[in-house]
């Protein structure tokens, strides 16, 4: 009997390369595995090209409503942004494959886990820390770091001399991640950071805000201890609310970021991402943050988000540290329930209000009217003594120049 290893399997060109790779180098019985966090549209007909490749068994896990939110919406709440500018799309999703692959693995006794990450990306991390984390006597193959095969060409030609299916044809060969929050595109022209992306092509969850409707659209989200619950009132489960929302963005033009970053390996990568609604979910739920967060809890969670942030994109989601900050902001999320009205309109995002039960804003104390919470002489003892610390260097240094 042969010994079994699980693949991570999207039926792209990577992964389609890897089956028959696997059967020739190490006489494995191949079990797919492609875990669906929201890429529906690359589903059609997975299973046939996965046996049509040679795999013994294939594996189609929808887990959209786990992703949403066990990973999603936790991360939104922590207002986690990789350099100011990523919603962290891929590296959300890592962590619940990973965790999917090594379930797998256990239930079919398979002595590895095998991914199509290149030896110059970040998944490759990511999946492996969360694969050593949950199974750390499993054994990992990564056939980038492996065998002699350096380009896609090279990939073409592999299927090809085998009489295998090829997956995509090489004038179209992005590098592409789509799942529920995201979709990102790197590599060709994407490469030079000082080429203009062509958008009509290359965008596939909305259009360029030049395209959008010249009308804008109001839409309302209902937040409950940080988590969306209602879309213009309609209560949806959390995987349906980030759909929805998709396509209100998408169709706007919002959340399209062309980003060069900082890779994990040390390189850095140029590319554009789609993250409509998660860019307006983001805004919506600092909106209610804004109202319902006291002034030091809200800069320390600022602090918070960039180390949650980084800890996501460097492949750390099953580790103390983010455990533990993932409870510091389950604690800062207790009152962040409330309404948010927001106006769509050519990839802007416009604040129209924002209500809570648990707003710190008070009308009497932020209006210039003088009201019984505030007496405007009480300022003048508070800037004396929060100003002392300055007045005192100011007199150290006039004394000094005497």
């Amino acid at each position: 009997m042969k010994d079994k290893v699980v693949l991570a399997f999207s039926g792209g060109l990577d992964t389609s390369v890897i089956v028959p790779w696997l059967k020739d180098n190490y006489d494995f019985d191949v079990i797919a595995v492609c875990i669906n966090v929201g890429q529906d549209n690359e589903l059609e007909g997975l299973e046939e090209r996965a046996y049509a490749m040679g795999v013994s068994k294939i594996y189609i896990e929808d887990v959209k409503e786990t992703f949403a939110t066990d990973y999603l919406f936790p991360m939104l709440q922590s207002g986690a942004i990789y350099e100011s500018r990523y919603y962290l799309g891929t590296s959300i999703a890592r962590p619940l494959i990973a965790k999917v692959l090594v379930d797998i693995a256990q239930k079919e006794g398979a002595v590895a886990i095998c991914h199509g990450c290149t030896g110059k990306g970040n998944d490759q991390v990511r999946f492996e820390l969360a694969i050593k984390s949950l199974a750390p006597h499993v054994k990992i193959i990564a056939p980038w770091r492996i065998w002699d095969i350096s380009s896609r060409d090279d990939e073409i030609a592999y299927l090809t001399e085998r009489n295998l299916p090829v997956p995509m044809k090489k004038e179209e060969s992005y590098s592409r991640d789509c799942n529920l929050w995201h979709i990102s595109h790197e590599g060709l022209d994407l490469e030079d950071p000082n080429a203009t992306p062509n958008y009509d092509t290359l965008l596939k969850l909305g259009t360029h805000p030049e395209n959008a409707p010249d009308e804008g659209e109001i839409i309302t989200l209902t937040f409950e201890q940080g988590v969306p619950t209602k879309l213009n009132g309609n209560a949806l489960s959390a995987a349906e609310i980030v759909k929805a929302v998709n396509e209100l963005g998408g169709k706007h033009g919002i959340g399209i970021q062309d980003i060069v970053e900082n890779r994990v390996v040390g390189m850095k990568s140029r590319g554009v991402y789609e993250t409509p609604g998660g860019t307006i979910l983001y805004y919506a739920h600092e909106a209610i943050e804004h109202l319902t967060l006291d002034r030091e809890t809200y800069q320390y969670k600022q602090q918070i988000g960039l180390e949650y942030a980084k800890l996501i994109y460097d492949g750390k989601w099953f580790t103390p540290l983010r455990e533990a900050l993932a409870s510091f902001v389950t604690q800062t999320q207790t009152h962040v329930t409330g309404e948010v009205k927001l106006k769509l309109y050519k990839g802007n995002i416009i604040l129209q209000g924002a209500n809570s039960p648990y707003s710190l804003y008070s009308e009497d104390l932020a209006s210039f009217t003088t009201g019984d919470l505030y007496d405007h002489n009480d300022a003048d003892g508070f800037i004396t003594l929060y100003g002392l610390p300055s007045k005192v260097r100011a007199l150290m240094l006039q004394n000094n120049k005497q």
